[in-house]
């Protein structure tokens, strides 16, 4: 019939019931698979055997299922994935040795922050982020780093939505968040003060790829009491040289 939807692939419906699992979900029952996915509970049987006998997914002596190893494997083929980690972390060490802070590593997804990396001491601020973990990308010190470098109609696409507000603190004007951009793009480093939480604030700099075009973003997170930005900015901007060299970067001259 005209206008109506067309009828979804295997492939299709095998990557519904990929996409079921989540932060808040790692692990899920056939069950709650077929409701995530919206699948007919004998349809996600059959796709969930065929994703486990592939190793996509791995069932728990519990009987719940979580993503499996071999998935993770090809994941890691990402150039923004374990290439992009391995290259990192040399410098992310040496900036979380010279700070003793939390150091970050993310890339963008669509329009959020996506952490690839993450390196805590006992003694370091709590933060919310994670390996895997995805964030609006203006209020983080990272994501502000990577929306900043991004094409005009992201841009102005992410200005024109909700800005969503975690603390009193967090950017929601989008007047504001485009001065903070235009910044960003001038000074080469990102601040973001209290805008996840109100006890800390981040320090972002760009990683660059061999063309110079922003790939990802490496971050130092601090307690509000502690070193503050224009003793941080320097090491973070040589982390991410660092890292943008180590991935084919070349510096213009001059």
């Amino acid at each position: 019939m005209p206008g109506s939807p067309s009828p979804r692939s295997a492939a299709d419906r095998l990557l519904d019931v990929l996409g079921a699992f989540g932060q808040a979900h790692p692990t899920l029952t056939l069950t709650e698979i077929a409701r995530r996915a919206r699948l007919p509970l004998p349809t996600a049987h059959r796709l969930v055997g065929v994703l486990t006998g592939w190793g996509a997914l791995e069932r728990a002596e519990d009987g719940r299922y979580q993503v499996g190893l071999r998935l993770w494997e090809v994941a890691a083929l990402a150039p923004r994935g374990v290439g992009l980690r391995q290259a990192a972390m040399p410098f992310l060490e040496d900036l979380y040795e010279s700070t003793h802070e939390n150091v970050q590593l993310a890339v963008r997804d669509g329009l959020e922050v996506v952490y690839t990396e993450r390196i805590s001491g006992r003694s370091a601020v709590g933060v919310h982020s994670r390996v895997g973990a995805r964030w609006p990308l203006h209020a983080t010190g990272v994501g502000l780093v990577l929306l900043a470098h991004a094409d005009t109609a992201l841009q102005d696409r992410y200005c024109a939505g909700e800005l969503a507000a975690f603390t009193p603190h967090t950017v929601t004007d989008p007047v504001r968040l485009r001065r903070m951009l235009a910044d960003v793009r001038h000074t080469g480093c990102a601040v973001s003060d209290r805008q996840i939480t109100e006890d800390a604030l981040s320090v972002a700099a760009p990683v660059r790829g061999p063309g110079g075009r922003v790939l990802a973003a490496v971050s130092v997170v601090v307690p509000v009491t502690g070193p503050r930005p224009p003793v941080l900015v320097p090491v973070v901007r040589v982390a991410g040289r660092g890292i943008s060299r180590a991935l084919g970067w070349q510096p213009e001259a001059g």
